[in-house]
């Protein structure tokens, strides 16, 4: 692909499938009533308004829509459908799958804050149906080799931020300013309220919730919450379990589990063994013991 020039991309900014009020304000929110044809996915060509420069090297998917004042690194690659919105950065190695936004003023494959970081080639690696609000922020990995990865239909809402070599899993939501510090892991399906500050190397399980405004030192188990300052265990997530389709008498044994682990009197090995052997041997409870089993940073109490 050419490189655009100064003031004119090297596609014509084209209006197929794109309502005026996207071409004026580098968004993808359309006036009400407006009905907006979608293109053949196969023919479609990617649509870069004038303003924006896409250097020479950038693979663009079909369909891909990029707003007023954004910038598209060499070596990035969007899939199909992504949208980038205005004054939007991407760069270094990075990689955005189908259907992805990125919306205004979003910073995406920057160079890490780390300390540690030589320059080494690393990536930034995100899903399909992804979403990434204003003035996020998510920087690449530190060493050769290694990756900042986000999986698919993730939500990071504005102003958050994921460090490097960070590993989010699929259906993730970071509320409004959550910030990451490097190398956290949170699996499928966890939220994490606003305004919360998680401390690096941390792991949040799956189906967990973090409250807002906490501050999160150690590990939280899958299935669980957990708020306040110092941050607490506070039951299971119960109706985000119940919203994601786990039975009911899967979520009475985690109940039973999370009784043993966090309100009996045994250690965190002797609950484990307890939970192993009296409790019956459902997916969802070998993945909470596992999970406290292998954890480095202790878990939340």
């Amino acid at each position: 692909m050419e490189t655009s020039s100064r003031k004119q991309s090297f596609y014509p900014a084209s209006s197929t499938g794109i309502p005026e009020v996207d071409l004026l304000t580098g968004t993808w929110a359309r006036a009400q009533g407006t009905v907006v044809p979608l293109p053949g996915r196969e023919t479609a060509r990617p649509s870069i308004h004038p303003t924006a420069i896409v250097e020479r090297g950038a693979e663009l998917g079909a369909g891909v829509v990029i707003g007023p004042f954004a910038y598209v690194g060499p070596r990035v690659t969007l899939g199909e459908g992504t949208r980038v919105g205005l004054h939007a950065v991407l760069e270094g190695r990075t990689t955005l799958g189908p259907r992805c936004q990125v919306h205004h003023g979003a910073v995406i494959g920057n160079l890490p804050q780390d300390l540690k970081y030589r320059g080494a080639p690393t990536d930034v690696v995100i899903g399909s149906d992804t979403t990434v609000r204003e003035y996020a922020t998510v920087h690449a990995a530190t060493e050769e080799g290694e990756a900042t990865r986000i999986g698919d239909h993730v939500l990071l809402m504005a102003y958050t931020h994921v460090a490097h070599n960070c590993r989010l899993g699929n259906h993730v939501i970071l509320a409004n300013a959550v910030n990451l510090a490097g190398h956290v892991r949170i699996d499928d399906h966890a939220i994490i309220g606003g305004l919360t500050p998680v401390h690096q190397f941390v792991a949040i399980g799956c189906h967990a919730f973090v409250g807002g405004g906490s501050r999160v030192p150690q590990d939280v188990p899958p299935f669980v919450k957990a708020a306040g300052n110092p941050l607490r265990a506070c039951g299971l997530n119960a109706i985000g379990m119940d919203r994601r389709g786990i039975p009911a008498e899967v979520r009475l044994e985690l109940k039973r589990a999370y009784r043993i682990l966090y309100r009996s009197q045994l250690n965190v090995g002797q609950a484990l063994d307890r939970i192993l052997r009296d409790l019956k041997p459902y997916a969802e409870v070998h993945e909470l013991v596992e999970f406290v089993r292998s954890s480095e940073r202790g878990i939340v109490r």
